[in-house]
Parts: C-alpha cells; structure tokens; sequence
C-alpha cells in the first residue's frame, strides 16, 4: 500500500488533494475540517487533540486513497 500521507501532512493538504478522505476523517470523528485552525494543523497534532490513533487514522485514510487510484 502507498503512502500518502504521513503524521506531518496538514489537514488542508489532505482534504484539498485527496477529497475522498474526508469520508474516514469524518467517520473518525474528526469533524472540524472546515475550521480554520485545522486547515494548518497536522494530522497528527488533530488526533492528539480527538483522543485518536494517529497510526490508525493515517492507515484508514491511506487505505481509502489507494483505494480511490485503484478504482482510478
């Protein structure tokens, strides 16, 4: 599986460049992707602030945009 993004990448880089992963952010429970503060934040810092698995969140978005270029 390819990496697409890593624990330093910004929310506003993942929701602007891989849109389909604001499906598994949601279903996460990361609903702030729209806020302002977050478009700067990595993803890693917002799930310390959610109380998630950075690793497990990395993976299910990472997941789902292999998925989407493998559809592609």
């Amino acid at each position: 599986m390819k990496e697409y993004i890593s624990n330093n990448t910004l929310i506003g880089e993942i929701v602007n460049t891989y849109p389909e992963s604001v499906e598994v952010l949601m279903a996460k429970g990361m609903h702030c992707l729209g806020c302002p503060a977050s478009q700067a934040e990595s993803i890693e810092d917002a799930c310390m602030v959610h109380g998630l698995d950075p690793d497990e969140v990395i993976g299910a978005v990472n997941a789902r945009i292999n998925e989407e270029r493998a559809e592609a």
